[in-house]
């Protein structure tokens, strides 16, 4: 079985995010099979874009308490 890869940059175009933001998901190691070859990060291609734990929803919507 041989895994595919892709870059930072192909995850972030993927993912709608930036490639500064998957690198920092690598190197915290929230991307699951990741690969360090050099300065260059390896993620498989079918790995799933990992939650933003940035945000406590899943929207990132600042909830009203008056509701």
């Amino acid at each position: 079985m041989e895994l595919e890869w892709i870059t930072a940059g192909q995850a972030a175009d993927k993912w709608g995010v930036t490639v500064r933001r998957v690198q920092a998901l690598c190197k915290n190691n929230q991307i699951g099979g990741v690969v360090r070859l050099g300065k260059a990060w390896l993620i498989p291609k079918d790995a799933p874009k990992p939650p933003d734990a940035r945000y406590k929803n899943p929207k990132g919507i600042k909830q009203d308490e008056n509701f």
